[in-house]
């Protein structure tokens, strides 16, 4: 096969005034024509750092070695205007975060119209034209009327499928996906898996997949290349590496994730298997049996009634709204310290449930019953005592920790708020206890959010919401983000938090093999119903609804 692009002993470092810093260390690899390639690794691996510098996109204080060849021609020290020929055109790139790749102010359509304009000589009838026939060819919905809505106005997935529009609008030669699938629930990350596959198959371009996950590298590349510490640590095809991995990296990679027929303790993490000092613990059937006649021979601590929580979406004037039943009569029960999942494809429902159990969003009708007491209606005043009880893990915990505040006085001012200590000295030693229990230490205080790594924000996220001693905590995708390895350890503290403190969770998730392993009873929503409910391992191996069934079916299953 003929490469069509060869990268030979590919170093970039950082230049800063103290020091220099090597994030990729002289790799070496092809991608031929025609060829899906991905590249695994966790977070600071070097994996998007490698992409950036295959699209020139690398920021001033970037120092590049070695050479990059597309098609025999050398990429290395072209001028911006070569590479704004090149990149869009020839190579072209799907971004892992499609909101922020987006103009919040420009319709989707007339984005991809502009890559188009920018690259090839036709009218704007024209390019629109294109901009159609693509939209169907990704299989958008009403896509006349997608033209001209704006980013936020379509879900992720929908998002997502318009970014691929764009990568593909002037049939590259070869498309860089750089965890193009990251925080999607599982049915939309299998659609955008066999889109891209197809994709590849119509115009015999070429793929660099790049993700963190093992298995879903597996559904479509032929190849695979394993980075740590921006090296290249096993390289071959997909089948060899699964099915024969040699690097203990690469082992730790595959054992890192949730097992779906078994239920372990404490998750193995990658530092356990490359110390070799793991030993699984397996909970029986037997024992979570037991564990589960326990809590619900007790009196739900929340009891949710008829729960409805319905939208009006205008249409315009003089003509009919449309009514969009996000939570719709709902019935669902939690006992006190058990961990209830709660998963469905995006648009199901999950988050709005969340956010009306926190009433953040009013009902339309129903009941919550909160240690027998309907906090519908609760008065404002009333909610300030119930939100120490109540609180919330967020799925993006920089997004909700603001970058001029110190973490520490993020988590020291719920505190104060709620009179939790005697005084602000009291409360400074209090956090830094928090600190130390989620996995940081005392010289975090005084740093900011931009200071940190994902999983040590969501670490953060996690303090301030135990801070004031709740007995109910939402976790709304709090570990979607994260690589196998930060999501093992992040898991494994909300459990180790839960039997300490005897916390509630509901654990709102689209991975359904995260929610399994965590929780004692899953709940599935499709549509703003639940539509099946009961133990999580049995739901799993003999799931009544059809639904249910297609989210299983969808979970990559590896080789």
């Amino acid at each position: 096969m003929k490469p069509i692009i060869n990268i030979k002993k590919l170093s970039v470092s950082f230049e800063t005034d103290s020091q220099k810093t090597t994030v990729v260390k002289a790799i070496s690899f092809d991608i031929n024509e025609n060829e899906i390639v991905g590249i695994v690794g966790e977070s600071g691996s070097g994996k998007s750092i490698t992409s950036l510098a295959l699209m020139g996109l690398l920021p001033h204080n970037a120092l590049v070695e070695g050479e990059i060849l597309f098609e025999n021609v050398s990429l290395h020290k072209k001028s911006n205007q070569a590479w704004r020929k090149i990149r869009g055109h020839q190579i072209a790139m799907i971004f892992q975060e499609p909101m922020s790749s987006l103009n919040p102010s420009l319709s989707c359509g007339f984005q991809v119209k502009e890559m188009i304009l920018q690259h090839q000589n036709i009218s704007d009838a024209a390019a629109k034209k294109c901009v159609i026939e693509l939209f169907e060819q990704v299989k958008l919905p009403r896509v006349s009327s997608l033209y001209n809505q704006y980013p936020h106005q379509i879900s992720g997935g929908q998002k997502q499928r318009v970014m691929i529009a764009m990568a593909i609008a002037n049939q590259p030669k070869l498309l860089i996906a750089d965890e193009p699938t990251t925080a999607l629930d599982v049915t939309v990350q299998q659609r955008i898996i066999d889109l891209l596959k197809e994709l590849q198959a119509q115009n015999g371009m070429s793929i660099l997949f790049i993700s963190h996950d093992l298995t879903l590298i597996s559904e479509i590349a032929q190849r695979v290349l394993v980075m740590k510490d921006g090296e290249i640590v096993e390289q071959g095809t997909v089948n060899e590496v699964f099915k024969h991995p040699k690097h203990p990296y690469t082992k730790a990679l595959i054992n890192s994730k949730p097992k779906l027929n078994e239920r372990l303790k404490i998750l193995p993490t990658v530092q356990n298997f490359l110390k070799n000092d793991f030993l699984p613990e397996v909970i029986t059937k037997e024992n979570r049996q037991k564990k589960q006649e326990q809590l619900y021979a007790q009196t739900p601590l929340l009891s949710i009634k008829n729960l409805k929580k319905y939208y009006k979406i205008d249409k315009g004037w003089f003509q009919p709204h449309d009514i969009v039943k996000a939570v719709d009569d709902i019935d669902l029960n939690i006992y006190e310290g058990e961990t209830v999942g709660l998963v469905g494809e995006s648009g199901c429902g999950k988050t709005t449930l969340g956010r009306t159990i926190l009433n953040l969003e009013k009902p339309t009708a129903g009941e919550l019953f909160y240690k027998g007491i309907d906090i519908t209606t609760l008065k404002d005043s009333d909610w300030k005592v119930l939100r120490k009880e109540i609180q919330l893990i967020f799925q993006d915990p920089y997004a909700s920790l603001n970058p001029r505040i110190t973490i520490g006085k993020a988590i020291l001012e719920p505190m104060k708020v709620h009179q939790i200590h005697k005084s602000d000295k009291e409360r400074k030693l209090a956090v830094v206890e928090l600190l130390k229990k989620v996995g940081l230490n005392e010289t975090h205080y005084s740093r900011y959010p931009h200071e940190f790594s994902g999983g040590q924000r969501q670490r953060i996220g996690i303090a301030r919401a135990i801070a004031l001693h709740p007995k109910l905590i939402i976790c709304d995708e709090s570990v979607s983000a994260l690589d196998v390895s930060v999501q093992a350890q992040v898991l494994n503290l909300l459990n180790q938090l839960k039997d300490e403190f005897q916390f509630t969770y509901l654990f709102i998730s689209h991975d359904l093999a995260v929610v399994k392993y965590m929780s004692d009873q899953m709940v599935v929503m499709h549509q703003g119903k639940i539509v099946e409910k009961g133990e999580a391992d049995g739901i799993y191996e003999d799931p009544q609804n059809e639904y249910t069934k297609k989210l299983i079916n969808s979970i990559p299953k590896g080789i």
